[in-house]
């Protein structure tokens, strides 16, 4: 997210040594520098898509993610010079051709948390709601919000255990997921406040008729309808918990990084002295 962030904010006017675009290289560079001296954290990962079109969800549901654009050449190259500079900070990757970065993101939540530990996301996503145990908090950085479980019953109107159903249910254009037909979010949230999840809520469809819902009896024949497809839905909208994600918190642990590699990368990306000299405090 914050390299195609980058991508569409910062100026066309940085290249690398060979002549192609940076731009968004030396923007997510300056995030991850400007977040890694604020919090300085002793544990920390990124977590990158491979591609748009190779997780097990493109194999289960072919129109997943379909209406976006891959990646122009110029964005994919950059997107390999932004995990060099991830590694070269001793920050662990994390990076997967089945699972996407929210399935290692989440993988790697759970396993710590049955460890003790507690995790901040670093994103604006919604999806991640899912995710946030009782003292987990998600970070929307760009805008300087945080907030934990509750927060996502404030701004989806339902809990974190929830998500997954409520998303299969009124849908998610932005991963071209269709939803039940007629179902809104408002409607979704109501329907999970009253039912609890969706399997319930499919289980005791012929009560919906009877709720004080807008078009209720309509609604309860959409669902009947579009059962098996709400079903298949929240596979795509749960995040997995079974990828490859760190499996301990020393495995999170920045690593000693090597002077002589970033010296290269900044030849090679032309990075300027300012970012060069920010790079060189956090191999300290």
């Amino acid at each position: 997210m914050y390299v195609f962030r980058a991508w569409h904010s910062m100026p066309d006017e940085f290249f690398d040594a060979d002549g192609h675009p940076v731009n968004a290289v030396h923007g997510y560079t300056r995030f991850l520098c400007e977040l890694l001296e604020r919090v300085q954290p002793e544990h920390v990962a990124v977590a990158f898509d491979a591609s748009l079109t190779s997780s097990f969800r493109n194999a289960i549901y072919p129109p997943y993610k379909a209406n976006r654009e891959l990646p122009p050449p110029d964005l994919e190259r950059q997107f390999v010079q932004c995990r060099a500079i991830t590694e070269a900070l001793g920050v662990h990757l994390m990076i997967d051709h089945s699972f996407e970065a929210d399935d290692l993101i989440g993988s790697t939540v759970w396993n710590l948390r049955a460890q003790g530990w507690r995790s901040v996301i670093v994103s604006a996503d919604k999806d991640f709601g899912q995710l946030l145990g009782e003292h987990d908090e998600q970070w929307d950085y760009a805008r300087g919000l945080r907030w934990g479980p509750a927060g996502v019953h404030e701004k989806l109107g339902v809990h974190p255990h929830q998500v997954a159903d409520y998303l299969a249910l009124c849908g998610d254009s932005v991963d071209n997921i269709p939803g039940v037909p007629g179902v809104g979010a408002k409607t979704a949230a109501a329907l999970l406040s009253h039912f609890g999840s969706l399997d319930a809520l499919l289980d005791r469809v012929d009560e919906v008729a009877f709720l004080r819902l807008r078009g209720a009896a309509t609604c309860a024949a959409k669902l009947r309808e579009h059962a098996e497809q709400a079903r298949l839905y929240r596979r795509l909208t749960r995040i997995a918990l079974d990828a490859p994600g760190a499996e301990s918190a020393d495995t999170l642990q920045r690593r000693p990084a090597s002077a002589d590699q970033l010296e290269a990368l900044c030849e090679q990306l032309r990075l300027g002295a300012f970012t060069r000299s920010r790079l060189r405090v956090l191999l300290r």
